[in-house]
């Protein structure tokens, strides 16, 4: 077990008005891997995506399975230009949304991106990658967001 905290916090905002996102730019290239966590009211639509480097070309691929009602169903997309991470179910209430990009930093391997994200009646895992060698230096996080909405971005140290 590592000693102390493992989460170190980057950067926080809370949205003072409506956006359709929000992006952590500069992020420091000296963790394991970092994580975004959200609590996100949307102000219209019901999705939640995600882009890396300002890359909004058609490089991601993503697999996720869902939750709703009782009912169950997966997904399946390659060549898109933003993966799906989370959903929420109505614009009164405020949801979760977890993205952790992992191995960010290393500039000989695609990156793997991890999310989950939920609503009151609606559940979502997803894994997504992204087909670039590149070190991530910048997360924006997209969809239709409300005042109030608030995003953290965390780094993991090595253990």
């Amino acid at each position: 077990m590592p000693a102390g905290n493992t989460y170190e916090a980057i950067a926080t905002t809370t949205l003072g008005s409506n956006a359709g996102s929000v992006t952590f730019s500069s992020v420091p290239g000296t963790y394991t891997d970092i994580v975004a966590i959200c609590s996100i009211k949307l102000s219209s639509g019901s999705t939640i995506y995600t882009q890396v480097n300002a890359d909004n070309g058609n490089n991601y691929s993503s697999t996720g399975l869902n939750g709703e009602a009782g009912v169950a169903s997966s997904s399946s997309n390659s060549n898109i230009n933003s993966p799906l991470f989370g959903y929420s179910g109505n614009t009164t209430d405020f949801n979760n949304c977890i993205i952790q990009y992992m191995n960010y930093a290393n500039t000989t391997t695609n990156k793997t991106i991890l999310g989950r994200g939920n609503a009151s009646d609606y559940v979502t895992a997803r894994v997504a990658l992204w087909r670039n060698t590149a070190a991530i230096t910048e997360i924006k996080i997209l969809g239709s967001f409300a005042t109030g909405s608030t995003f953290s971005l965390y780094g993991i140290k090595a253990a």
